[in-house]
């Protein structure tokens, strides 16, 4: 009897276990019966809220969901311009469940399969977008309607899902890599060609300066040694009038001078030889000395 006692609290235990659920703060419950979601009587779907719920074990089931925002953040994508100019788009959209049994029918509650249909559903609203437009439009101020643009028929169309969409944002646009190698060899080639022609044209400028200050150098040397040729030739002129004039005051006295300056030139250093004749008139004074 007592064992019977103790299976049959085992099995209220296991059936009142079995009949109970918790829903936690971010998530919502819906609950399956007989392959269909639970309505109440106005044909509305059940949705559990948070905290302790109650069900009829083994023939309804719980499929609990995430209520919570979520991001889709995929991998850049590339589209095409109007111009058939290639772009590099990365983008993220932010969505939440708002029909719960739609939701559930649609990606059997799965947040994966949600994720693939809505992303399939915003690349063809973006690509439709940007499509339409150039690439100067996408990234200056029409980047903003772009935005809002895709936002709108990304909503529209994820209503078939049970799903709100919150924001959509474009965080990053660029050209591919192949493209962005092409623009920048295309810079990289008009940059040097640039600093070629300053390049050459301050040689030029340089040339130019060089030869106009040797120019002016050469000039300037001219005048210089023009000048001094000059006063050169007004100093001798002066000093032969001077040696003139002091010839002619006293000639004997001046032949004097000259023959002493001669012996002081020729007997220098100790080591001087001179070679002459003993009647030469280079030592007249030094054999004439007359007492008077």
């Amino acid at each position: 009897m007592k064992n019977l006692f103790v299976g049959l609290a085992i099995v209220l235990f296991v059936v009142v276990y079995s009949s109970i659920f918790v829903i936690q703060e971010s998530q919502r419950g819906i609950v399956i019966q007989f392959g269909k979601v639970k309505r109440d009587s106005q044909n509305t779907t059940v949705v559990y809220e948070p905290g302790l719920h109650f069900k009829i074990p083994l023939i309804e089931k719980v499929r609990i969901l995430d209520a919570r925002i979520q991001t889709l953040d995929g991998e850049a994508d590339r589209f095409v311009t109007s111009e058939k100019k290639d772009l590099i788009v990365d983008s993220y959209v932010k969505w939440r469940i708002k029909d719960f049994e739609t939701y559930y029918l649609k990606t059997s509650g799965i947040k994966t399969n949600a994720e693939a249909l809505l992303d399939r559903k915003f690349s063809n609203g973006l690509r439709s977008e940007i499509g339409a437009r150039t690439i100067a439009e996408i990234v200056s101020g029409e980047r903003d309607v772009l935005m809002e643009t895709a936002l709108q028929l990304v909503a529209e169309s994820a209503n078939e899902l049970g799903i709100e969409v919150v924001d959509v944002r474009v965080k990053k646009i660029n050209l591919p890599d192949e493209v962005s190698s092409y623009i920048y060899d295309r810079m990289r080639a008009e940059r040097n060609a640039v600093a070629a022609e300053h390049r050459s044209q301050g040689k030029e400028q340089a040339e130019f300066i060089k030869a106009d200050i040797d120019a002016r150098i050469t000039v300037m040397i001219a005048d210089a040694e023009r000048e001094a040729r000059s006063i050169k030739g007004q100093g001798d002129a002066d000093a032969a009038k001077i040696y003139a004039d002091v010839y002619n005051k006293n000639p004997e006295f001046y032949s004097f001078l000259r023959s002493l300056d001669a012996y002081k030139q020729s007997f220098k250093e100790k080591g001087d030889v001179l070679l002459v004749k003993p009647d030469s008139d280079f030592f007249k004074y030094m054999k004439q000395i007359d007492a008077k």
